[in-house]
């Protein structure tokens, strides 16, 4: 009995801490790779991100191109991005097929070599990461480097899926409240949901019960936009804001301020 425990105890140190699977359904045919499969392609590689937008410091990452994890992605079809911790974010596959310079890579924690925390007590951003190299040359924003990932969909436009999130028709195509709609999509979206709408659970609605802009001033909202600590102290908060005009410029800040403005006298009278 002493020896068997003996060799299960080994077994279990020898096996890999954090080994994972990551799914991807893109409406090619479902694959299930776990970590090791990946870290055993023979397109891995180093990858050096001198500005990592989780690590706010250069990192280094085992990784695999992700267009070579998406056979049959075309442009125009978006994808889905969820992780572990209720993230959801939707990239368009154009910007995955980009051709002009800025490339999305799989970045896989390797359980003998595990990454550092993330800072800011917000855990491990392991198993897996989707980071970027010449991030700018395709117009990647923060929201789109998902890490914690678990699985990757094919996916149809938001206004499509979500309804109740899109301003009305007679809203014409340049107003504000349309541009706060699309900067919504690709910043405030990938964590919040909105008049019960949306695959991410990692924040509130951000129109049920009420919206921001009904209980916040407009100069209040703003600042805890770009920074989430100036409104309240809380370091185990896990927004992270946008501070600069890089992240998210005050024309576009405006714009979802119009969007939120707009979306609060238009609740839907019955609500999902």
């Amino acid at each position: 009995m002493l020896v068997r425990c003996i060799a299960l105890l080994a077994l279990c140190c020898a096996l890999p801490l954090h080994a994972a699977d990551l799914r991807i359904d893109t409406g090619h045919g479902a694959r299930i790779w776990t970590t090791g499969q990946l870290l055993a392609r023979p397109d891995v590689q180093k990858v050096s991100i001198p500005d990592d937008v989780a690590f706010h410091r250069a990192m280094q990452y085992q990784a695999v191109p992700l267009r070579a994890l998406l056979p049959g992605l075309a442009h125009g079809e978006r994808l889905k991005f969820v992780a572990n911790d209720g993230f959801s974010v939707d990239i368009a596959g154009d910007a995955i097929l980009n051709q002009a310079g800025a490339q999305a890579w799989l970045a896989i924690e390797d359980p003998q070599h595990p990454w550092p925390a993330l800072p800011g007590n917000k855990g491990d951003a392991g198993p897996f990461y989707v980071v970027w190299t010449n991030p700018a040359a395709a117009q990647i924003s923060s929201e789109q480097w998902p890490y914690q990932l678990a699985r990757i969909d094919g996916t149809q436009d938001i206004a499509a899926r979500f309804p109740a999130t899109a301003p009305a028709a007679s809203v014409p195509v340049d107003s504000p409240v349309r541009r706060g709609y699309a900067v919504f999509q690709r910043t405030c979206f990938a964590c919040h949901t909105l008049n019960g709408e949306g695959d991410a659970r990692l924040g509130p609605d951000l129109n049920i019960p009420h919206s921001p802009t009904e209980y916040l001033s407009p100069a209040m909202l703003r600042a805890f936009i770009r920074n989430p600590q100036s409104l309240r102290r809380w370091p185990e908060g896990r927004m992270t804001g946008f501070p600069t005009q890089a992240s998210l410029s005050d024309a576009d800040l405006d714009a979802v301020m119009a969007y939120l403005t707009y979306m609060a006298k238009h609740r839907p009278a019955r609500l999902p």
